[in-house]
Order: C-alpha cells, then structure tokens, then sequence
C-alpha cells in the first residue's frame, strides 16, 4: 500500500496533468481542431473585429459568476502567448485588463493570469475579479504600470493588484486565479 504522501502526489499529479492544455493544437483552418474544448476562446477571438486588438467576455464557467477575462484579439501558436507577445501587445492585454478590472471592482481589482501547466484554454487570457482579502504574499516585484509587468519566467503564472498608485505583481505560481472572487 502506498504511503499517505504518495497517494497525494499521484493525485495531485494526475489533476495536473488532465488540466494542462499540451499541445495545443487549435488550427482556425480546421473546423474539427477548432471545435475542441480548449479553443473555444479562439473561437471567440474569431468573432471579434480585426480592428480591435482586447476584448473582454464574462466567464461562462456557472463557478465563476464574478469573473471576467481580458482576450488579445490575434492568436499566439503554442498556446498561452505571452511569451509571443511584443512588449507593446503585452503591455496593451494588461492595460486593457486593468480598465475592465477598475470598472468593475475600483481599487478591490485583481487580474491574473495562470501558468502554463494548469491553464485548460489554448488562447491567451486574463483573469479579472475582485482581489480576496488576505492574499498578499511577500513575493512580488513593485511596478509602476502595466509597461513595466514582468514576463513570468518557465511558464509560470501571476497576479496583479493595485496598492496606492502601484502595482504588486506576484511571480512565480502556477494556479493564480485563486486569489480572485468566483
């Protein structure tokens, strides 16, 4: 019989496993590809406008009836994007993800953005919602705006929330929409 740690691991690894979206092989060219569960945000990326680089849909997940996501409109290969992004494209996703987070929940905001490994959708999004109480960590790099968020590095996720006329990004997790109201 396996030890109590084991059984844990195992289980802990076969949900990460399940979530994680490799590879993704999401082909607009290809109605059938395109019909998978995780290209549905680049289906709707698709009806959005081209002239519209961010675009915003609310979470359809009935678990998450607070939340919001922030979308680039153009596709990045290999799911996630963000490591394909420009730092201008980058810069613009957060921008337009702290707007929508503003409006929505005034200095409360939060936005984050899960790590390659856990993330269930092949196009890039941001995760908007009300900042829980009592998530701050003493992992973060003090910014001063949405140019100056840094890339996550190996993949890894973060989270973003405003303290007085900065921001407190928090590097280095995997799961980070968790620190957001459901």
């Amino acid at each position: 019989m396996l030890p109590t740690r084991a059984v844990i691991a195992v289980l802990l690894l076969s949900g990460w496993c399940a979530a994680q979206v490799r590879p993704c092989d999401c082909d607009l060219s290809d109605p059938v590809k395109l019909a998978q569960r995780q290209c549905g945000l680049c289906r709707e990326a698709e009806k959005q406008p081209l002239d519209q680089p961010y675009f915003y849909l609310k979470d359809v997940n009935p678990r998450k009836p607070n939340r919001w996501l922030a979308l680039p409109r153009a596709h990045f290969e290999g799911g996630g994007g963000l490591h394909r992004m420009t730092h201008a494209q980058r810069t613009g996703l957060w921008t337009a993800a702290i707007r929508k987070a503003r409006e929505l929940w005034g200095d409360a905001w939060g936005i984050a953005i899960n790590g390659d490994h856990v993330r269930t959708q092949c196009h890039a999004h941001v995760h908007i919602g009300k900042l829980l109480q009592g998530v701050e960590t003493s992992n973060f790099v003090l910014v001063n705006g949405p140019e100056e968020i840094p890339l996550p590095k190996n993949g890894t996720g973060l989270w973003i929330h405003p303290v007085g006329n900065r921001l407190h990004v928090h590097v280095g997790e995997e799961i980070t929409e968790t620190v957001l109201l459901r």
